[in-house]
Order: C-alpha cells, then sequence, then structure tokens
C-alpha cells in the first residue's frame, strides 16, 4: 500500500476497474499518480474469494461479456490467467424438469418479441425524442412477462418499469461470454497490482474551488492538478463525496443512473455428481422474484445463485444469510427434499449494504439516457469522471469500467498539453 503524498499531478478515485484502467493509462506519462482507494483492497464490484478450499467465488462480476470486443480478455492473457471459453449455461443447458422443453422455447419466443418490439420503440424515441420505460413493450396479458421482468433484474439490476428504452437499446452485446478460472475480480486485481494505491483512504470532499484540487480523505488531504472520478454513481448521487463548488449536473446526472441490484450466493454441494457439471437450473415459476442457477461451475462442488431487482433488495433487506436461505428453498422445490442435506451456505454478496457501492451497476431511468454522457463530461479540465455508468454502450460491464478509465486518462493527457 502506498503512503498518501500530500501533492500529485492526477488523483484517481477508485481502484475498481475505471480507477485501474486509468492508473495503468498513466504509468509512462511522466505524471505523479495515486490511487485512492476506500476499501482495503484492489478491484470495487470485482472481487474474487475462496469460498472454500475447493470453490472460487466471483462475488462480483464473473463474466466477460461481449468477449471478442472485451479488453479484460487480453489482458488475462498477458497476466496468464487462463479463460474458459465454453458456452454460458443459461440457454442451452437446462437441469430437470422445473422448466420444461415446451415452457421454455414458449417463453423464449416471448422474450425474443419483447425485445423485437423495443428495438423498434427505441428507433421511434430516437426519431421523436420522447424516451419510455422499457416495461411498456411488454405484451399484455402475456403468461411470460414477468420471467421477462425476471431477466431484466439479472441483466439491469432492476425491473423494466425503471429501465430506459433508450439506454437498453443504446447497451452493445455480441452474445459471446467466457470466464476466467481463477475469478474475474482476481485479475482484475492482478491488473492493478503495479498501480500505486493508497487503500483505506475513503474520500469526502473534493474542492476544486482553487487552481490546485484539494482532496480531503479519511488518511488526510492532498492537492493535485486533475483528478479522476471512478466511483460508483449512487456514492455521488447520495453525496458521499461532495464537491465544492458543488455539481449539480454531475449529482443529477447520477441520480438519473441509480445502481440497480444483482446478488450473488454460492452453496456447498455433497454428492456433487448427481448434478451436472456447468448445469443450468431454473423454473417457470411465473413470478419476478425468482432465483436462478449455475450448477457445479467450472465442475466445482457447488451451486451459484443469482437474484436481482427488488427482490434481491428484500433479501439483502432480510439480513446475513436470506440469498442462501431463499436459494435452498427454491432448489430443494425444483429437486426434491433429498438435496436440502446436500446443500450448504459459503458466502453470498451484499451489494446494496455494500457502504463504497450501494449498488451493482447502473441503468437509465426512463428519460435519463443522456445522462452517461453527461457524467463522463470533464469539469474544467480538472475533474474528470469514469466508470462503467459512463460508458455509452458496455455500461454494466468491467470492461465497460476499465476502457472508461482509459478514455479519462486520455483526456487528462489532453488537457496537460493545453497548459
Amino acid at each position: 500500500m502506498s503512503s498518501l503524498p500530500s501533492s500529485v499531478d492526477v488523483a484517481i478515485i477508485g481502484a475498481g476497474a475505471a480507477g485501474l484502467g486509468a492508473a495503468n493509462a498513466l504509468k509512462n506519462s511522466g505524471l505523479s499518480v495515486i490511487v485512492l482507494e476506500a476499501r482495503d483492497r484492489l478491484g470495487g464490484r470485482a472481487h474474487t474469494i475462496m469460498a472454500s478450499p475447493d470453490v472460487t467465488f466471483d462475488v462480483g462480476c464473473g463474466w466477460l461479456h461481449s468477449a471478442d470486443e472485451n479488453s479484460f480478455v487480453k489482458i488475462a492473457e498477458q497476466l496468464g490467467f487462463e479463460i474458459n471459453r465454453s458456452l454460458p449455461p443459461w440457454a442451452e443447458r437446462a437441469h430437470g424438469k422445473a422448466f420444461p422443453q415446451e415452457d421454455r422455447d414458449d417463453f423464449m419466443r416471448a422474450l425474443n418479441a419483447f425485445y423485437d418490439r423495443a428495438e423498434e420503440a427505441a428507433k421511434e424515441a430516437e426519431r421523436s425524442g420522447r424516451d419510455s420505460a422499457a416495461s411498456l413493450y411488454l405484451e399484455p396479458g402475456n403468461r411470460w412477462n414477468p420471467m421477462i421482468d425476471a431477466i431484466s433484474t439479472y441483466v439491469n439490476g432492476c425491473e423494466l418499469d425503471q429501465v430506459s428504452i433508450l439506454d437498453m437499446d443504446a447497451y452493445e452485446d455480441t452474445d459471446i461470454n467466457w470466464r476466467v478460472r481463477r475469478g474475474y475480480g482476481a485479475l482484475v486485481a492482478a491488473y492493478g497490482a503495479g498501480c500505486p494505491v493508497a487503500l483505506n483512504c475513503a474520500v469526502a470532499l473534493i474542492d476544486h474551488s482553487d487552481k490546485r484540487v484539494r482532496i480531503e480523505t479519511s488518511r488526510g488531504t492532498l492537492t493535485a492538478d486533475n483528478v479522476i472520478v471512478t466511483v460508483p454513481t449512487n456514492l455521488i448521487a447520495d453525496e458521499a463525496i461532495r464537491f465544492h463548488p458543488p455539481l449539480p449536473a454531475k449529482v443529477g446526472a447520477a441520480r438519473g443512473l441509480p445502481l440497480g441490484l444483482a446478488d450473488k450466493v454460492t452453496l456447498a454441494l455433497d454428492e456433487p455428481e448427481a448434478l451436472p457439471k456447468e448445469g443450468n437450473l431454473r423454473g417457470a415459476t411465473m413470478r419476478t422474484g425468482m432465483g436462478t442457477y449455475h450448477l457445479r461451475p467450472f465442475g466445482q462442488p457447488c451451486i451459484e445463485g443469482f437474484f436481482g431487482g427488488r427482490f434481491a433488495q428484500s433479501l439483502e433487506d432480510a439480513g446475513d444469510g436470506a440469498l442462501a436461505a431463499q436459494s435452498i428453498d427454491e432448489i430443494v422445490s425444483f429437486l426434491g427434499n433429498d438435496f436440502r442435506r446436500k446443500l450448504k451456505p459459503l458466502a453470498e454478496s451484499r451489494w446494496a449494504h455494500d457502504p463504497f457501492a450501494r449498488g451493482s451497476y447502473s441503468h437509465a431511468l426512463p428519460g435519463h439516457a443522456g445522462d452517461r454522457a453527461v457524467l463522463a463530461a470533464p469539469v474544467d479540465e480538472r475533474l474528470f469522471f469514469a466508470g462503467e455508468a459512463t460508458s455509452p454502450e458496455f455500461f454494466t460491464t468491467a470492461h465497460g469500467a476499465r476502457d472508461s478509465g482509459e478514455r479519462a486518462a486520455s483526456e487528462v493527457l489532453a488537457s496537460q498539453t493545453k497548459r
């Protein structure tokens, strides 16, 4: 851990993928740099733990989405991290009779029809300039609407009534999803290993009223010529980090881009050979409040559960262990009572209760798709902004965050040439 200097050329706030992307991009610039991180670790919302001696668990992001365009793929190869390129389990690898093939086919038809309507609605919104909620394009009375909404809670961290149709359409997904065997969080931390980082250093105030920016932190005060802010939108929206003079446009944009919630749990599985490796388990529950389960990821003796939106929030609010209890009850309802004795809680995330995240990843509220550009815009060529919420097309992802940090670093360097 670096000591806290009294003065630097560039201070980067947050050692998640965006902050580390900025720090790496500035390595050979000749500028002095420090990354200020409130946590006691690198990675932010990317975090890998050993949930047990034989279970690696990504508490945060776990998939290299749009892997053929994902900048972390090349980084993984450079750092010697093994990439698993096998297909994701969520569509083709359904297990059991909880969601029969005929129902799955019917559901996929309904889901694809919804996406087609949403795409047309986004085109019309572009023409008219009138954004709207994605929920308006559900087919009235369709029996699969609750499950389509459940998919949104996994993808967006929220239900469709909170999702801008323009923002949903702006997201780019190549449908190629790979994984990092040692964990995505471990990869992000390794990527930042050579960066100068001050841990346990929470920023409270960014005072840009003078020529140099003054930053008040839990470890003291420092000044910088330039500051790159990479913290999650909820911290800006809640003014957990304050700006002086205030930046109402940034706070407003952050409030239009709140973090949704996606939580994960991992359960130890006794007698793992009873279930297939890399299977997917989900029921045709006809409700939005439901989990989806990844059986034996990487062949490990565990089941990962995934929850999103208001249901995830209610489980978090119920306290530690509620996600695991819900997962076990739901899995037993699918596979039979005999499985209860085979399952044991190992670890779970509670991102809404994490004081330095306050959620999982951003979505634009209806009418607020333009807020990503507002949040990303520099202020006075001294304050710069990065993070997944500022990415125009890869928001919600670690690589979108990393790339935005690189973009902010290039803006800092461009500002230097004007001085």
